[in-house]
């Protein structure tokens, strides 16, 4: 039945943050004056891994992916001018995420601004970085104490703050099914809760439940992505009723941030990113009962590098669209007592229920990280595997090739390139800051930062303290190192074959004819270089060429070339393989060559694979690099056959 007025629309957001403060805040103010209603803040790998620009591993990643923010001054610079008890703001930020709300609420205080006020999210999720994303610091346990640091300062100091964003997003992103998504970010939610309820009272323990938001992916099967977030609405409100005895409905309702499915948009035919996704945004929108409270869509182009402003914009005039042209709004849940829905939503509800249980026996998502991630990857594979089977159609990827040139990707390449001068302008201006900061209140500060950590005190005081005086991304972040530890996460790579074999076999003998020539089996070293933690690329490569019947070697995440270039002299592969999706690739890859060089292994074939354009693939064929795959090469296949003509020693002697 029609309403008599509208609902409110969703917060309208993009996902934005680039080179520097300075241009950031310039793009935000832009952004805020065409109509989008809250902030999305991107930040740099090396300040969300809790390193200053000038650190080592911060080499070539600094204000690629995202804004760098090293300390007060540069969170004064992003948000000039933007009246912060006025707006909504999301930061994707986690391992680091008690320091940025700390420099974000000293900003606000410097602006007059009531701390009380503040309205905002921090992600503050380590348990899907641990699973999918890669920026983590910390062990989990230590990791868990830093989300309930946040979130018992936030509800006494910050009320209307969100301090956590249980973040399912990139857990879709790392292969997770429906089933998996739902019972792996509920789990984490149930760690974060159990963590945090001896530190309230009982009585307002319910409060603090309802501040626990959630960030969530959805795909282009919108039917089923509806009935998820259907099922996410149900399951939710049941946890918090039988589990923790919430009684007030308000402090039970699922509140969620959405950004669509950032992994389904393909470097072919980009143009057709832009449906996939409105329909993915369908999906978090038509229904009443499970409509996010904010969205945030990728721009059309992001498959092939960063957005322009005026893709960010299409996508926000997308949302806009829905928001205020259509009758929408207008209406009561359209869904509710449909057979078909309901039907699969309780599918969903009970393979959820049936993981969270399976959960449960280990201990919970902290205890079970290993076999979460061991899942993910599995699921990948299988989703990948359909893909290349054409079992799952991508229009444009392995169903209707043919194409027109896009007049969208004509002329600047339909992307943005940030300038490699960034990285030198913003150490300088990290250097002036050092310089002109009291050194003296610096160490005082981080003193107590220590002490406040080492003796399990609630670190966020101290942490605001310390961005007050001047203390920078990467001097919070070595308190918290040289406390709590840090932590290599889990590959999800298993050393035994799997079971799928499936056009594998053509491969396999190709493989062990190769071996045989070589007098041992063919090995080929998979790594990370850089603060990139994006490892499904990495991972699905591993586990095919595991499969295959080659020896892997694969470390994991966040590597230095030098690293890298040690465990090769440690475990004489035949083949190396590098992928970085930060955009870092030139520097990165120059350096492992270089060191390669320098150890006598330049014999070695490199291979890399990333969002990577034409040009630089280029340079990077004129560096010496063998072979360069993007996300068009989606044949994995293709990939293994490669990599053994690369390691055949009688091509390489023919050649």
């Amino acid at each position: 039945m029609s309403q008599t007025s509208k609902d409110r629309p969703w917060l309208i957001r993009t996902y934005a943050g680039h080179s520097t403060a300075a241009a950031s805040n310039k793009l935000y103010r832009s952004n805020l004056a065409k109509g989008q209603t809250g902030l999305s803040v991107a930040f740099d790998l090396p300040t969300q891994t809790g390193y200053d620009s000038d650190h080592l591993l911060a080499r070539g990643e600094v204000g690629k992916v995202g804004v760098p923010v090293g300390h007060l001054g540069d969170m004064r610079a992003l948000f000039d001018q933007i009246p912060l008890d006025q707006m909504n703001t999301s930061m994707t930020i986690n391992a680091t995420a008690p320091w940025l709300l700390a420099l974000y609420i000293a900003v606000a205080e410097e602006q007059g601004a009531e701390v009380k006020k503040l309205q905002g999210t921090v992600q503050n999720d380590i348990i899907k970085e641990y699973l999918s994303r890669g920026t983590y610091i910390c062990p989990p346990q230590a990791s868990l104490k830093l989300i309930g640091d946040v979130a018992e300062y936030c509800y006494s100091e910050v009320p209307k703050w969100n301090p956590m964003n249980v973040c399912s997003y990139h857990l879709q992103e790392a292969g997770a099914t429906p089933e998996q998504e739902l019972a792996f970010a509920l789990a984490t939610a149930t760690a974060v809760l159990d963590e945090l309820r001896p530190r309230v009272s009982e009585k307002e323990f319910p409060i603090l439940v309802g501040r626990i938001s959630f960030f969530v992916n959805a795909g282009i099967r919108f039917v089923t992505e509806m009935c998820k977030m259907r099922a996410f609405v149900d399951l939710w409100d049941e946890i918090c009723m039988k589990r923790y005895g919430v009684s007030d409905p308000k402090y039970r309702r699922f509140r969620y941030g959405v950004q669509v499915n950032s992994l389904g948009l393909t470097e072919q035919q980009p143009e057709n990113n832009v449906y996939r996704i409105l329909i993915e945004m369908l999906a978090v929108t038509l229904s009443k009962k499970a409509r996010a409270r904010a969205v945030q869509l990728p721009a059309w182009n992001e498959a092939l590098g960063l957005p322009r402003p005026w893709d960010q914009q299409w996508s926000m005039r997308m949302q806009q669209i829905m928001a205020y042209e259509t009758d929408l709004l207008e209406y009561d849940d359209l869904f509710e007592n449909n057979p078909a829905v309901e039907k699969k939503v309780t599918i969903l509800k009970d393979g959820a229920r049936h993981e969270l249980a399976n959960l449960d026996s280990m201990g919970g998502a902290v205890q079970a990280i290993e076999y979460m991630k061991s899942r993910l990857v599995d699921s990948n594979a299988d989703r990948l595997n359909k893909i290349e089977t054409n079992e799952t159609v991508v229009v444009g990827v392995n169903k209707f090739t043919t194409s027109e040139d896009s007049p969208l990707t004509t002329g600047d390449k339909g992307i943005m390139i940030v300038d490699p001068a960034v990285e030198a302008e913003q150490i300088g201006r990290l250097n002036a800051w050092r310089n002109q900061r009291d050194p003296v209140a610096v160490k005082v500060a981080l003193d107590q930062l220590s002490d406040a950590a080492k003796n399990g005190a609630n670190i966020m005081p101290a942490s605001v303290n310390a961005a007050k005086v001047g203390a920078t991304t990467g001097e919070w972040a070595e308190i918290m190192r040289s406390v709590y530890g840090e932590y290599r996460g889990p590959t999800g790579l298993s050393k035994s074959k799997s079971n799928k074999t499936e056009g594998l076999d053509e491969i396999r003998s190709s493989v062990d004819i190769v071996s045989d020539k070589l007098g041992r089996r063919l090995k080929f070293l998979m790594g990370k270089p850089g603060l990139d933690g994006h490892s499904n690329g990495a991972e699905q490569i591993a586990f095919r060429a595991r499969d295959c019947g080659m020896e892997i070697e694969y470390q994991g995440i966040r590597l230095t070339p030098e690293q890298l270039v040690d465990a090769v002299l440690e475990t004489h592969p035949h083949v190396i393989g590098l992928s970085i999706l930060s955009g870092s690739h030139i520097p990165l890859v120059k350096e492992t060559l270089e060191r390669l060089s320098e150890a006598n292994l330049s014999h070695i074939p490199l291979v890399v694979g990333g969002i990577i354009p034409d040009e630089d693939a280029i340079s990077l064929g004129a560096m010496g690099v063998s072979k360069v795959y993007t996300p068009k090469d989606f044949e994995l296949n293709s990939i293994m056959m490669d990599i053994v003509e690369l390691a055949d020693p009688r091509k390489v002697a023919a050649e």
